[in-house]
């Protein structure tokens, strides 16, 4: 039987390092990025996931992507990316018939 090796951030430059501390220490802006920051500090500091998890009272699947990120991505990954969903598309049929329904709307009464 295999045994995963266990996850961990890769090796961060002293320059990401003190970036994490900073945002820690200060604890102000975003939610997310302090905790993404913590979660990330900690792994590099040599924590498991599941010490991490209780850490910060988090699931060890979301402690696991969150340290997979910065591996990928560098420090943007602790920016949260909010994303409004997959714009949808509508076909020229229905374009028009948004236009008519508009054109003939009551005007709003004053």
């Amino acid at each position: 039987m295999l045994v995963a090796e266990p996850v961990r951030v890769r090796r961060l430059s002293d320059q990401e390092g003190q970036q994490l501390l900073r945002i820690t220490r200060r604890g102000t802006g975003s939610p997310i990025r302090l905790r993404r920051a913590m979660v990330v500090l900690a792994s590099a500091g040599g924590n498991t996931v599941p010490a991490i998890a209780r850490l910060v009272a988090a699931d060890e699947d979301t402690i696991r992507q969150v340290i997979h990120r910065p591996n990928e991505m560098g420090m943007a990954s602790l920016d949260p990316q909010w994303a409004g969903g997959r714009p949808r598309l509508i076909s020229s049929d229905e374009e028009q018939f948004i236009v008519e329904t508009a054109s003939n709307a009551a005007p709003p009464r004053g």
